[in-house]
């Protein structure tokens, strides 16, 4: 019972330091939108150019989407329905949030000048797998250990096991791009967009998206 209590007093705690974090994040993007279960910042891309698979460049300065999941709906249905029955709907729900963002980057003016969809993720079975992104690994550096920890971090707050996940999968836990050029996320999305969605496995992401 404790222990229960002091993890949803944790779980209360970072929900608010990311509220507070959205809030400043949000002067850091020219337009933000959500989708859903998911919320998409359009900010200018900084660093290396990324390449994708279908030849896409993005330099830095082009304007790109920025992904991100709703952890406070996703803690929500972990607690009212357990992990395994929340990753299925958080696999549903993120299957239409992606129709609407491919719909949205087709039909609204603040999506004309962006160049990709771009999220990063600890766990990628579970947004690669149905949903057509492209993997691709962070570059070796400062922000990328950064990264590491905090989603490490969120994985322990968000998930019912906590540290135990991470101990016991701490070596595949790096975190990942995943990419849709506006062109892959176009021709994902119409192909699949009148097809009834499958159930799937796995955890739901701790994602910076």
């Amino acid at each position: 019972m404790l222990l229960r209590l002091r993890k949803s007093s944790l779980q209360t705690a970072w929900m608010m330091w990311e509220r507070g974090f959205e809030w400043i994040s949000n002067f850091r993007s020219s337009h933000t939108s959500h989708f859903g279960i998911c919320k998409v910042m359009i900010k200018k891309h900084h660093g290396e150019s990324i390449v994708c698979a279908d030849s896409t460049i993005i330099h830095k300065g082009n304007w790109v989407g920025e992904l991100h999941l709703n952890n406070k709906a996703i803690l929500t249905l972990i607690k009212s329905e357990g992990s395994d029955r929340a990753a299925l709907m958080t696999a549903r729900l993120a299957r239409k949030s992606m129709q609407q963002i491919s719909d949205a980057f087709a039909s609204q003016p603040e999506f004309n000048e962006v160049k990709a969809l771009i999220g990063i993720t600890l766990l990628h079975r579970g947004l690669t797998h149905g949903l057509g992104f492209e993997q691709q690994p962070m570059k070796s550096d400062l922000f990328q250990r950064i990264t590491t920890v905090y989603l490490r971090l969120l994985l322990s707050v968000m998930h019912p096991e906590g540290k135990k996940r991470i101990g016991r999968k701490t070596e595949q836990l790096i975190p990942m791009m995943l990419i849709h050029s506006r062109a892959s996320l176009k021709n994902r999305f119409a192909a699949v967009k009148r097809l009834p969605i499958q159930d799937e496995t796995g955890l739901p992401e701790a994602s910076s998206c």
